[in-house]
């Protein structure tokens, strides 16, 4: 009979998500600089909340983040929110109606370094198989702004 494996360790000190958000019905208002710029600005004030945001990728209708949400941080549904709301401010200002969010969101625990590996070649190549860039490191809408997230996979 075949044994499932154990996970070699988990994150339990400070938990690492995957997390995914969709634009309302697809709409395609999320790749473009003046979002970019919004979304960076706040991911880099989060770590004043205690949340650290690693590598993100922003496709045009949806987005994919690395999240270290540590104890006594804000949860991960509340920076979601937030995180939401900012944006949403954003685009009204824009001239963009609302809605522009999908309800809720997606994330998966990342609980091994296989895990993050295995996350972020999908999130790199998610512009390219989209048809969106000939080479995954053209995509002007990712990168990383914390880059200690992702050192707890043993990546950076």
């Amino acid at each position: 009979m075949h044994r499932l494996t154990r996970l070699k360790w988990v994150y339990t000190a400070a938990p690492v998500y995957f997390v995914t958000a969709v634009t309302h019905a697809r709409q395609m208002i999320l790749a473009d600089l003046a979002t970019h710029a919004e979304f960076r600005q706040f991911c880099i004030a989060a770590r004043e909340r205690g949340v650290l945001v690693g590598r993100y990728v922003l496709m045009p209708d949806h987005f994919h983040a690395f999240v270290c949400i540590p104890p006594g941080a804000v949860g991960l549904s509340a920076w979601v929110k937030s995180l939401k709301n900012h944006l949403s401010k954003h685009w009204r200002g824009s001239g963009i109606e609302p809605p522009h969010w999908q309800k809720g969101f997606f994330d998966h625990l990342l609980r091994s370094d296989e895990s993050h590996a295995e996350k972020w070649k999908y999130l790199r190549e998610n512009p390219l198989r989209a048809g969106l860039c000939t080479a995954a490191e053209d995509w002007p809408f990712g990168g990383c702004i914390q880059p200690d997230v992702n050192a707890w996979s043993g990546e950076v």
